[in-house]
Parts: structure tokens; C-alpha cells; sequence
């Protein structure tokens, strides 16, 4: 199924540029409508004591939702231009409140949503606040989640699929598949794979890049057997050696 519908989660942050940008290079390449979810939840004002009334609990809210209304439009503001710039059609859209749930609403009508990785080092930033655990089991639709640190290269160009041979591993793939149809290289990878017909088959992987293949992915399949280090390091060695 082709990419028609790109959902990209914004907040205001630094990060989210880097989102958009990713976004915007993969809606222009797949000739696709993206739709900007600015969605963020309104902070609860810290700090004040039980005295100090209604009056300045309300004031500060007013405040609150002034900067929120200003980050947007700055955000909006970017959207915009680059739309225009890369010739791509798009729509704005906005939340102030219950930001999760939007997005896992939003997502349902989306054929990909782009969201952010959390930062390990700021656990209550936008990104961390149960915005990934929404998109992915509250959309039921495929997800791509951009690093929190530095700027990624062109999506889908050099590609390395971790295949397990689980359900979900199939799913994962089957929504990647208009990604991987136009990458340069695509490598899919069974660490510690299981013999037999319940597993990977005699030559782990090489099941799934034959159905790859059928789609039009030239896949190579491969697998490696570590015993020193844990699974997922294992991938992220491969990911290093690419």
C-alpha cells in the first residue's frame, strides 16, 4: 500500500524541526498529503501555595496558554514555508489538551505517523509523555520515530530490517513496505534465529526476503548467532557496521 496519508507529531521543541524536515523530505518524495498535529497538554502551574487564590492561578494560566499560542504559531509559521517550498500539499492541525489521545485519533486516518524519540535525559518532555505507547497501540497504524539526537540521513535508502519471525515483526514490515520499495539496500537480519518450521526455516531469513522480493525489495537476508551480548545490542553493532 502506498504512502497517501503522512501524520507528523510537532511541539515547539528544537527536535521537532528535525521531525518535520523528515517528514516533509518523505511527503514530497512519495507524493503525499501531510498533515501537521501540533499537540501538546497545558502544564499545570507549579510552585504556587494554597493562598494564592483563583485570581492568579487564572492568571497564570492566561499566561501559559499566551507562550502555547506563540510556540505554535512559530511552529506553523515553518510548516508552512517549507509546504511551499517543497511543493507539497498539507493541512495544520492543533490540540491543547489531552495530547496522546489526539494523536492516536489523528493516527487512525494516517498511513504513517512521524513522532519523536524520547530523550532519555528529560523524561518529562513532550516527546516522553506517553505519546509513542498512543501511536503505537492507540492508532494501530505504522509509526516512525526520529532520534532525539542529531540529524538522520534519507530515510530509507540503506535499510536494516530486524526480523524475528514473530507477528509483530510481520506487521512491522508489512507497514515499511512503501519505504523499502525504493531503498538502495535493504538487509534483513535473525539474531540467534530458531531452526524449523515453528522458526525461521532452514535459512533463517531468507523466507522473508523471497516474499520481499515478490514486492519488488531487493533484500538480502542474513543472521548472526551472539552469546557475549544481548540481542538488541547485536543490532545496533550491524546498524554501526552499515
Amino acid at each position: 500500500m502506498a504512502i497517501k496519508d503522512l501524520l507528523v507529531h510537532l511541539d515547539g521543541t528544537p527536535e521537532a524541526e528535525t521531525r518535520l524536515d523528515v517528514a516533509i523530505a518523505l511527503a514530497a518524495r512519495h507524493g503525499t498529503h501531510l498533515a501537521a498535529l501540533h499537540a501538546v497538554d497545558m502544564p499545570l502551574p507549579v510552585g504556587l501555595t494554597s493562598e494564592a487564590g483563583g485570581a492568579a492561578i487564572g492568571m497564570l494560566m492566561e499566561q501559559l496558554r499566551a507562550e502555547q499560542a506563540q510556540v505554535a504559531h512559530r511552529q506553523r509559521e515553518s510548516f508552512e514555508a517549507k509546504l511551499r517550498r517543497e511543493a507539497v500539499a498539507g493541512e495544520w492541525r492543533e490540540a491543547t489538551f489531552g495530547a496522546a489521545e489526539t494523536l492516536a485519533l489523528h493516527g487512525r486516518y494516517a498511513d504513517l505517523t512521524v513522532l519523536g524519540q524520547p530523550d532519555p535525559e528529560s523524561p518529562d518532555s513532550p516527546a516522553a509523555t506517553g505519546l509513542l505507547e498512543a501511536a503505537l497501540f492507540g492508532s494501530g497504524r505504522p509509526v516512525l520515530m526520529v532520534p532525539y539526537a542529531g540529524r538522520p540521513a534519507p530515510i530509507g535508502q540503506r535499510v536494516l530490517v530486524a526480523w524475528n519471525a514473530s507477528k509483530e515483526a510481520d506487521r512491522a514490515l508489512a507497514g515499511a513496505l512503501p519505504l523499502l520499495a525504493g531503498a538502495a539496500e535493504v538487509t534483513v537480519l535473525a539474531v540467534n534465529p530458531r531452526r524449523g518450521i515453528g522458526g525461521h526455516g532452514d535459512v533463517p531469513a531468507a523466507d522473508i526476503a523471497l516474499h520481499l522480493a515478490r514486492h519488488g525489495v531487493k533484500a538480502t537476508a542474513a543472521h548472526v548467532v551472539v552469546e557475549d551480548i544481548t540481542e538488541a545490542d547485536a543490532l545496533l553493532n550491524a546498524l554501526a557496521d552499515k
